[in-house]
Parts: structure tokens; C-alpha cells; sequence
């Protein structure tokens, strides 16, 4: 067989081993030697195609983002929250809000000014520039720090975004910007006194900033949330100035609370103050006369004589005592302001606010009895509110006869509208204690409560206090629907050794709706002065009742309490009382005969002539 010679191991043409004898070789055709020319221009070819390659690369990745950026992201103008999440500034301290939601005080970053005085070349130029950018610099004092020795000194705290600008655009050595938060309070004063303050670094110094720093500061990504609503607290701050200007009174405090758990809804001292500015004011507008204030009540006091008398099983409603005759303590005298010279029931007592049948009511009950109630009802310490301004009470040690006789019209122990408003909504709410609280109370927590009066005592303090306004000194605190009761109240303000006849604490306890207490509002005015409208009269039922009255009338609608027919057969049967004691609306009885009036008063001295209504 033949092989074919492209099969014998080389190409036809080539002479490779093996191949047949009668081929010829033939050489392959020599390589031309390569110029420099030829060279340069490979390399340029070389060069260009790289060239290429990187500018396609580029303008593709071009293509690929403009393609994410509009075909696959989406349209429109950018968002705020993702400008605030590229932010990424993150506050130090807890916002508080009220009941509802609504912002009370928040922090907020800024930048403040500080400066190392030995980068500054020139004190004197750097002086006079931020002076010029910031005129409320004192150019003596910044030089001085720009000259000093120290290596770290402040220039100004929390500047605005402004003012930063305009001092970046300075350019000046050793000047630089330090990061901060700055308190903001966006109710104003309208919470002032309970939200408070902070300092220049942020601590809390007044009110629930400062009672709850460590928890603002520990959780600052958790609000506290407060017990307050902000609707409330702005009627309440609106009718206590009216009536602070109307009768030109010094100051007022005002509380609304909710009898059923113990929450503040709302809580005014005036004069209050801004919270974004409080230093350098005067000490009366940081005072707060609702929590740290103490005085004595008056009249108010008769609510919790009165429960006393009924919870000690020894006096009846109908009972009566005389109001006739004064009672003399050696050359001072207990008498009543409008004196009916007859004998009166506990009801007429508490109607027309009697100072000598409150004290014939004590008499009966003691001492001991008298001083153990007022200590359960929370008048020997302070109230446990949250607040660090808290007054403590001004008791009568040792707690004699003579005390005994005037705490029971509410003089000779000094406490504060907030322990006034936490015990008498335990007389009323079934005679359950409720240490008052800021904080709102989460839907299904426990309440802590104490046991204090019976239901039957609360029952029938709720138509005492129906009783006031119906048909006492009480009445221009009536709201048509809301079945309103309440007591008044009116003291004679001691000063020094002595009590000043035109200077005056005048107040109204008022609740609501007296069939199913829910909320207690309460107006403490001081030192109103009396006006021709008011007959020459500034008492709690003339200056504080019509107030109560004003605020009733605009927050019930908020607090979605219905209205009702005040003369309706289920209303009647749970908050009718009359002058003789009856609990019966259906039947009248014959008037009251006045008992033997007791003989005479084993008390050997007594303070000073009161005259509380």
C-alpha cells in the first residue's frame, strides 16, 4: 500500500524523513528583517486599542448608573426621611410628650464655639471679627479668652445654623465648632411648670426633667409619655389669667384630675415662665403654687371634716349643731363670716360653710381621731408626685385641742392644692386613695390604691357636694348637664404672727358628674382684690366658683362627658340632699329644731381671730 507523502509526518512540499527518494526539498521562504517604523506603528495600534477599552469601560459603568439612578430607582424629588437618616445625628436625651402624642420638649443638635488660644496668631483681629459676626459677644471678654493660656475655651453655646455660617466663612486659627444638643420646649410656658428645664449642658434642673434625668438620659429613643393633655392645660392657663387679671391677684394655681386613677390632666401655677430662657427671672414665676406652695385652705378643709364626722359612725347628716352662739378661747373668738344664728345640720354646716358648726363636729369625734384621718389622707407628707418641687406640710406638733378646733374650718395646718385635689377625690370616688401621678397610667396597669372612707361616707360626700353648688355658696360653679358639686373655700393669709383681713387665698373644689365622679377641677387664686362686680366680695364662692365653672363648661366636650337631665329620677336618686339632712327628692320634710346648745369651750388660748369661709 502507498502512503501518501502529506501522511508520511510532514507537509506535501517539505522534505521530511521517511519521504520517498524522489522528492526534491524546498526551503521555507526567509523572515524580512522588521524596520523601526513598522514597530512604532504596532505599538501605536497596541496603544489606541487600550485606549478604547478604557474609555468603553468607563462610559459603560456612566451608563449603568445613570440607568439605576433613572430607570430602576425611584422618581421625584428626594424624601425628608432619608436626608434626616443620612444625617445620622442621634439625640442624647428622651423627648417628652403629653397624653395624646403631642411634642412637650425635644433636643436638637447645634454647634458651639470654642477655640485653642494657642493656635490663635492674632487675638485682637480674631476678637474683632466674631464680635462683628456675633454682636452679642463682649469683645473684652472674647479677647480675654483668645489671649489666655488654656488650650480649650468656650466662645458661645448653641449657635443657630446662621450664625455658624457666618463665623465658618471668618476662616480664623484655632476657631472650630463643637457638636451639641439643645433642649426645645414647643408648649412654652404653657407647661413650664411641669415639664421644667435643663441646663447649658442638657441636665435637667425644674420639673420632670429633672425628677426623670437619669430615665431621659438612660432611654433616649423612648418618649415619656405624661398624663397631661395639652387641649386641657391651655383652658385651664386661659381662665386663671382671666380671673388673675380680672380681680389683680398675685398669682393662681388651677389642677384638673382624674378621681378614678389619680392622673394630673392638666396643671397651672401662674406667673409661669418660658422654659427656653429661665435664668435670670424673677423667683416668684419659677415657683409652682399648685405642687410646692403650701397653704392654709379655709373652708375646703370642711370637706374632710365633714367625711371624718360620717366615717366615725358617731354623726349623721341630719344631725344637728349649734351655729348660734361663738365660741370664746380666752380673748379671742371663733365666729362665722355670715352667722345664720341658729342651729345647723352637718348639711347647712357644709352648705353654708359654718366655722362653728365645724368645730362642734370635732368636738364630738376628738382628737386622736381628727389627727389619724388627716395622716391617711396625706396632709402630714409630701404628696409622692413625681415632681422634685414638693411641699412638705406645715403640721401642728404637738397636735392640741386648740389645732384640733381650727384645722376643722382649715386653719393651723398648711398643705398644697395637690394634696387638697388627691383627698378630696378619694372622698368622692367610693373612698379609694390615689397618689396623684404625671405619668399617664398604661391601659390594663394596676392602681395602687388605699382604702381611706367608706362607700356609704363617699356616697354621701357626693351630695354634700351636690348640695354646695345646687343650693350654696357654690352655685356660679354650675354647668347645665354636667351636675356639678364642689366646696369653697377662703382664708385669711398669715403673715408674721398675724393674719391680714384683705389678703387672701381664694378657692373652689370643684367635681364632675357628681352621679359617677370622673374629674375634680380646682381654682386656688391669691390675694384677689375685690371688685364692684363682685359686690366688695373676693371669697372662693365670687372670684374661684365662676372660674370652675368657665373651665367645666369647655373641657367636658374634650373629655367626652355626655350631658344629662339634672332632674332626672337616676340623677336625684344618687346626688340628692337637703337642708334637713334628706336623701329623699320625692318627699320634704319639716324644718330642723334647734338642739340645747353645749355649754361653753375647755380650750385655754387660741392663735388669733379667723374669719375662713
Amino acid at each position: 500500500m502507498t502512503i501518501p507523502p502529506h501522511d508520511q509526518g510532514g507537509p506535501a512540499g517539505y522534505g521530511q524523513p521517511g519521504a520517498s527518494t524522489g522528492s526534491s526539498y524546498v526551503p521555507p521562504p526567509a523572515h524580512k528583517p522588521r524596520t523601526s517604523l513598522t514597530v512604532a506603528l504596532e505599538q501605536s495600534r497596541y496603544r489606541l486599542m487600550v485606549t478604547a477599552a478604557v474609555v468603553t469601560a468607563v462610559f459603560g459603568a456612566i451608563g449603568v448608573k445613570l440607568s439605576l439612578a433613572t430607570l430602576f430607582a425611584g422618581g421625584g424629588e428626594p424624601r425628608q426621611h432619608v436626608a434626616l437618616e443620612l444625617d445620622n445625628t442621634t439625640s442624647n436625651r428622651a423627648d417628652i410628650i403629653d397624653r395624646n402624642g403631642n411634642l412637650l420638649a425635644t433636643s436638637l443638635v447645634t454647634q458651639s464655639l470654642y477655640a485653642d488660644p494657642k493656635l490663635v496668631s492674632r487675638p485682637e483681629e480674631a476678637a474683632q471679627k466674631l464680635v462683628s459676626a456675633l454682636p452679642e459677644l463682649d469683645y473684652k471678654e472674647v479677647l480675654g479668652k483668645l489671649s489666655g493660656d488654656r488650650r480649650f475655651v468656650w466662645l458661645k453655646r448653641n449657635l443657630t445654623p446662621k450664625q455658624q455660617a457666618a463665623v465658618h466663612r471668618l476662616g480664623i486659627p484655632g476657631v472650630s465648632f463643637e457638636r451639641e444638643e439643645r433642649r426645645f420646649y414647643p408648649a412654652g410656658p404653657l407647661t413650664s411648670h411641669i415639664v421644667g428645664f435643663t441646663g447649658i449642658d442638657n441636665n435637667g434642673l425644674a420639673g420632670m426633667e429633672q425628677g426623670f434625668n437619669k430615665r431621659l438620659t438612660a432611654e433616649p429613643g423612648t418618649p415619656l409619655q405624661l398624663s397631661v393633655d395639652l387641649r386641657l392645660q391651655h383652658v385651664l392657663k386661659k381662665e386663671l389669667a382671666a380671673t388673675v387679671q380680672e380681680f389683680s391677684a398675685i398669682g393662681a394655681a388651677g389642677i384638673i384630675f382624674d378621681v378614678r386613677n389619680g392622673e394630673v390632666m392638666a396643671m397651672v401655677s401662674l406667673p409661669d415662665f418660658d422654659p427656653q430662657d429661665p435664668t435670670g427671672l424673677d423667683p416668684d414665676t419659677l415657683f409652682n403654687r399648685a405642687t410646692l406652695g403650701v397653704y392654709e385652705m379655709g373652708s375646703t378643709f370642711k370637706i374632710f371634716n365633714s367625711a371624718l364626722a360620717f366615717d366615725s359612725g358617731k354623726i349623721r347628716v341630719s344631725d344637728a349643731f349649734d351655729a348660734a352662739h361663738p365660741i370664746k378661747i380666752g380673748r379671742f373668738t371663733i365666729n362665722d363670716y355670715h352667722n345664720l344664728h341658729r342651729a345647723l345640720t352637718v348639711a347647712e354646716v357644709f352648705q353654708h360653710s359654718s366655722n362653728l358648726g365645724s368645730v362642734r363636729m370635732v368636738q364630738q369625734i376628738g382628737i386622736a381621731a381628727q389627727k389619724s384621718f388627716m395622716t391617711k389622707m396625706g396632709f402630714t407628707k409630701p404628696t409622692g408626685l413625681e415632681l422634685p418641687e414638693n411641699g412638705w406640710p406645715l403640721v401642728p406638733n404637738p397636735w392640741r385641742e386648740v389645732n384640733s378646733y381650727t384645722i376643722s374650718f382649715g386653719h393651723g395646718i398648711s398643705v398644697s392644692p395637690m394634696h387638697t385635689v388627691a383627698a378630696a377625690a378619694s372622698v368622692i370616688n367610693g373612698g379609694q386613695f390615689h397618689t396623684p401621678t404625671l405619668l399617664r397610667r398604661q391601659p390594663g396597669a394596676e392602681i395602687p390604691t388605699e382604702q381611706v372612707v367608706s362607700r356609704q361616707t363617699s356616697d354621701m360626700m357626693r351630695r354634700m357636694f351636690r348640695f354646695v353648688v345646687a343650693d350654696g355658696t357654690g352655685k356660679s360653679a354650675d354647668v347645665k348637664g354636667y351636675v356639678v358639686g364642689g366646696k369653697t373655700g377662703t382664708a385669711d393669709k398669715q403673715k408674721g404672727r398675724h393674719y391680714q383681713k384683705n389678703s387672701r387665698m381664694s378657692s373652689f373644689l370643684g367635681a364632675f358628674p357628681m352621679q359617677d365622679p370622673r374629674y375634680i377641677v380646682y381654682v386656688l387664686v391669691d390675694e384677689p382684690k375685690a371688685t364692684a362686680k363682685t359686690y366688695g366680695y373676693a371669697t372662693g364662692g365670687w372670684v374661684a366658683a365662676p372660674a370652675v365653672g368657665r373651665i367645666i363648661k369647655q373641657v367636658g366636650p374634650l373629655l367626652n362627658v355626655p350631658t344629662v337631665d339634672e332632674n332626672a329620677p337616676e340623677i336625684l336618686n344618687s346626688t340628692y340632699l337637703n337642708a334637713a339632712g334628706s336623701t329623699n327628692w320625692q318627699q320634704s320634710l319639716p324644718p330642723v329644731t334647734a338642739p340645747t346648745p353645749p355649754k361653753g369651750s375647755t380650750v385655754a388660748s387660741f392663735p388669733t381671730q379667723t374669719k375662713p369661709r
